[in-house]
This record gives C-alpha cells, sequence and structure tokens, in this order.
C-alpha cells in the first residue's frame, strides 16, 4: 500500500511504501544490485564490476553475497551464470547510479543491444524503499520474487530485506521459489581484487 507519491518533470514515476519515508538523494541510501556473467571467468568478473563500483564518488560498497552457478533463464545459451547481490550505500540518485552501472558494464564489453551471452550485467534491484517508473528504470527490479538466482543471494546477504510493493522479505520470497532449479551456492576463488 503506498501513502504517497508524484511524477517528475521528466516522466519518472516515483512511490513511496506505506509508512515509511526515503531520505533525500542528497542523503546516503541503501541500494542492491544484481550482478551477472556468462563469459569467460565469471568471479573474476563480478569482482572486478563490484570493484569499478567502489570507485565511483558516491558509492560505498557495503557487502558482498556468496557466488552462485545458475542456469539461464530466458534465453537460448550454454554459457552458465555466475550471480551476486551486492549492497551499497549511495549519495547518488537512482537515474545517476543506473548510469553508472551502465558505464561499467560497457567498460567491461558489455553490449545491452545483444540479449545474449554478457561479460558483466548490472542491474538496480532496490533503491532504499523507492518505487520508480520510467522508460529507463523500474525499481525494484520488476522480476524479482521470480528469480532464484537473485534472490537466493539476496536472501544469504539481507534476509529480512522487505520488499516495498509486495510487503514480503527476501527470505520469504526465496523460500516461495525454492524448486526452481539449476541454483548453486559457491564459494568465491582466491584472488587479488587489484588483479581483476
Amino acid at each position: 500500500m503506498l501513502d504517497s507519491g508524484f511524477r517528475r518533470n521528466d516522466g519518472v514515476e516515483l512511490k513511496y511504501c506505506a509508512g515509511r519515508r526515503s531520505l533525500p538523494m542528497t542523503t546516503l541510501q541503501q541500494a542492491f544490485i544484481g550482478l551477472g556473467s556468462n563469459l569467460g571467468d565469471g568471479q573474476a568478473n563480478l569482482l572486478a564490476a563490484w570493484q569499478r563500483l567502489g570507485h565511483v564518488p558516491g558509492i560505498t560498497l557495503k557487502k558482498l553475497s556468496s557466488p552462485y552457478r545458475t542456469e539461464p533463464v530466458g534465453m537460448e545459451t550454454e554459457h552458465w551464470f555466475t550471480n551476486a547481490v551486492g549492497e551499497i550505500a549511495t549519495t547518488l540518485s537512482p537515474t545517476e547510479l543506473l548510469s553508472a552501472m551502465l558505464a561499467i558494464e560497457a567498460n567491461m564489453g558489455r553490449d545491452r543491444t545483444l540479449t545474449m551471452d554478457r561479460p558483466v550485467d548490472l542491474d538496480l534491484l532496490f533503491y532504499g524503499d523507492l518505487m520508480i517508473r520510467s522508460q529507463t528504470l523500474t525499481v525494484p527490479h520488476p522480476r524479482i520474487a521470480n528469480r532464484l538466482f537473485v534472490l537466493a543471494p539476496l536472501a544469504e546477504l539481507a534476509p529480512e530485506h522487505l520488499h516495498p510493493e509486495l510487503g514480503r522479505t527476501a527470505q520469504e520470497l526465496c523460500r516461495g521459489i525454492l524448486n526452481q532449479k539449476g541454483v548453486a551456492r559457491q564459494e568465491w576463488q582466491p584472488m587479488e581484487l587489484s588483479d581483476v
């Protein structure tokens, strides 16, 4: 249930979760980012993208989940994915954060005009308790509740994180789709972050 919302001049619709108020964008916001890779060394690619996120002014890295080896969903490819979820604190607006994420993807060789294999894929899953609908950004990510490869690492990282639209925690959402196959938790392989 929503208690307030507004539409900005650029067409972005912002809504807040009932009983909660997000802070102004100039203050630190919690955000969760999904990381994925199915080309090259998946773990190294995710760690490199995570490290690059930490170099963006206005982003502070908090926690990174374990990596998960996952079967491709919604695409035909023989390359399985490595997925993880990271928690950050940021003073960037949602659109500024998205721009930074897209720049990292592009710098690491991702071509978003191609929907198939990718060296890195970064998705903004949650930004505080905001609900955003625009042509370029939807938050919370619209397919979270149906994707174990997102919910398993999210539930590991923040089991009590509440989905602002569904009113259920990450752990509750994850339990609801545990029958999905093709998602296996792994351990990070030893490597120097500066080497990735």
